[in-house]
């Protein structure tokens, strides 16, 4: 594990860290909790100090979902979810000009924060399949797989979600050839990792890796 690039939502950001543009959740004058306010508390940060990876991107975006149906029902198939950041990535030379060895996707939980039509797993999908919860993680996960086959890919499976989705996850992830790392007993505040949730999800996935 030498190059990493993240996939993420509220969990992974940090002001100044992600792309331009992107939303923010963290960030060192946040006026609420949870209690996160130096990047060198995330979880992303601790991983790579701990282990000399390198983040080579962190591409996450706040509130954002794997697939193409965000909050109020939203259509985010050309904005922020994951499916139209990696094509946009790839499109963009991002694969030819870095060498990445290890692929992180923390996601699903604003998928099923949301309520967006859940659907069931299917490897086999049309454009307007994405815009349901499972039918997107399973093509996001056979997507990463066919464009990164020498990847490390691992999907970090949040607590709580809907308990569908987490199987589904889980299911998608074991047909596609990708790892999964099922996160347990995060401490949280407002729904988000505190400082001490943000070093039991680095403990969890240095594990794991």
């Amino acid at each position: 594990m030498k190059n990493i690039i993240i996939f993420g939502d509220s969990y992974s950001t940090y002001e100044g860290y992600i792309p331009e543009g992107y939303a923010v959740y963290y960030s060192g004058h946040r006026e609420s909790p949870p209690d996160v306010f130096s990047v060198d508390k995330t979880w992303w940060r601790l991983l790579a100090s701990e282990t000399g990876a390198r983040i080579v991107q962190n591409n996450s975006w706040s509130g954002s979902t794997i697939g193409f149906t965000g909050y109020n029902n939203s259509d985010t198939s050309h904005s922020s979810s994951f499916i139209y950041r990696f094509e946009k990535l790839w499109d963009e030379g991002f694969f030819d000009k870095n060498e990445i060895d290890t692929v992180l996707v923390f996601g699903g939980t604003n998928d099923s924060w949301s309520n967006a039509p859940v659907g069931e797993v299917k490897y086999e999908t049309e454009r307007e399949d994405l815009y349901c919860v499972l039918p997107a993680i399973a093509y996001f996960a056979k997507l990463l797989k066919e464009r990164l086959p020498r990847a490390d890919i691992r999907f970090i499976v949040n607590t709580e979600l809907k308990a569908s989705i987490t199987e589904g996850m889980k299911e998608a992830c074991a047909h596609c050839g990708v790892g999964t790392i099922v996160l347990e007993n995060i401490d949280k505040v407002n729904g988000h990792p505190t400082e001490l949730g943000m070093e039991q999800i680095k403990d969890q996935v240095k594990a794991a890796l």
